[in-house]
């Protein structure tokens, strides 16, 4: 009896500090220190940049994300646009050539090699003061270039993260993702209060070009390990409310889930190899910060299977009984909404717990998929329509 208590107790405590606690403290801990944020700068004198955009088989939407990309608000003679190619075959490569007069560039690479292969082959490329990274399913607001690179007229600022808006269809079994993605943003704005955050995000940051030049494996994450590098090289990584990204979900939860599996397995690669971080004497606050919003995370989901494991070995405790029925009841909801026609917009009673029981899983899967190395960096990039022009 006593151990399926410590083992609940345990669970939900763990729960409660990654997901309630640690942001609550950060959020206390940002209206203590002095503001960090810093304003944004709208000066006239804007640093040249270079936008680079991994792309594998995107016929189907690169001219639209091309002229999403002419439109941005940014000096034309201070801009560069480098679409880099991972062996495309479907015609992408022609489409981008057509705006060679408009100042786009294609670098192509002759054999797929992963979207990290790909950003790294680039950067010889680059000329601007600043890069920006983004992909392309992503259309960035007109407005939220100037924003982002204004931050870097913070000294101590070495990367800028934009904001992600989380935009479907009426369509849509994957509804949680828009709550969850709030949450994240909000997380990432009480951390650039305090420190800095902990990983930008891969729709759309900004870094200096002598940090994006750092080697990275291609199996890693590069936008989660620019944060790590500013870090290392004494810089902040900070989140940028005003530059807004919207980030289209995908239709399906079960290609959501491929890709929480395939992303959250490079993340916890990524953070091995830059695990010197995790050291609090060295790196102090952002050490706690790190092992707070991934680690405690990550650990979450085993801590609720153990629970559960718990609870199936002692079914009469009473505890036991009622969160094995309400799991059983969310289990039912979630098959449900796991289930569901991705043509027809699915309740939240089905779409919130197929999305909190498929992320959980999904750590599950990519932690025994990191601990048997099993990594895959040809990069299949999550089919999104753009649905905002």
């Amino acid at each position: 009896m006593n151990f399926t208590m410590y083992v609940i107790g345990a669970a939900l405590a763990l729960g409660l500090y990654s997901y309630v606690l640690y942001p609550a403290i950060v959020w206390v801990w940002a209206r203590i220190l002095p503001h960090r944020g810093g304003a944004v700068n709208r000066e006239s004198d804007w640093p040249t940049i270079s936008i680079t955009v991994p792309v594998y088989n995107e016929a189907g939407q690169i001219r639209d994300l091309l002229e999403s990309l002419l439109r941005l608000d940014y000096p034309v003679e201070k801009r560069q646009i480098v679409i880099v190619s991972d062996a495309s075959d479907d015609g992408t490569d022609e489409i981008v050539k057509e705006y060679a007069s408009a100042g786009i560039e294609l670098a192509r690479q002759t054999e797929r090699r992963g979207k990290t292969a790909a950003e790294n082959a680039a950067r010889s490329l680059l000329r601007g003061e600043i890069v920006i990274n983004t992909d392309a399913s992503i259309r960035i607001a007109p407005d939220a270039i100037k924003p982002l690179v204004a931050r870097f007229r913070d000294p101590t600022v070495g990367v800028a993260s934009g904001r992600d808006i989380s935009v479907a269809k009426m369509g849509d079994t994957n509804a949680g993702e828009a709550g969850y993605v709030g949450y994240e943003m909000w997380v990432r704005e009480q951390e650039t209060g305090v420190y800095g955050i902990v990983g930008a995000s891969g729709c759309f940051y900004a870094i200096r070009p002598h940090l994006h030049r750092h080697v990275l494996p291609d199996a890693l994450s590069r936008d989660f390990a620019s944060s790590l590098v500013a870090r290392l090289n004494g810089y902040r990584a900070v989140s940028v409310n005003e530059a807004v990204c919207y980030v289209p979900r995908t239709g399906s939860l079960q290609r959501e889930y491929r890709r929480k599996v395939r992303t959250m397995t490079r993340g916890m690669e990524t953070l091995a190899y830059e695990k010197a971080l995790l050291n609090p004497f060295r790196y102090g606050a952002f050490s706690w910060m790190l092992f707070s919003h991934k680690i405690c995370r990550w650990l979450t989901p085993w801590a609720l299977f153990a629970c559960l494991v718990a609870m199936l070995l002692t079914p009469t405790h009473p505890v036991s009984i009622v969160g094995l029925a309400g799991a059983a009841i969310l289990g039912v909801l979630g098959f449900i909404g796991w289930r569901w026609p991705s043509d027809r917009k699915a309740p939240r009673i089905f779409s919130v717990p197929a999305f909190l029981f498929a992320g959980n899983i999904a750590v599950l899967h990519a932690s025994i998929q990191a601990m048997r190395g099993e990594l895959n960096p040809v990069w299949e990039p999550t089919r999104r329509e753009a649905v905002v022009r």
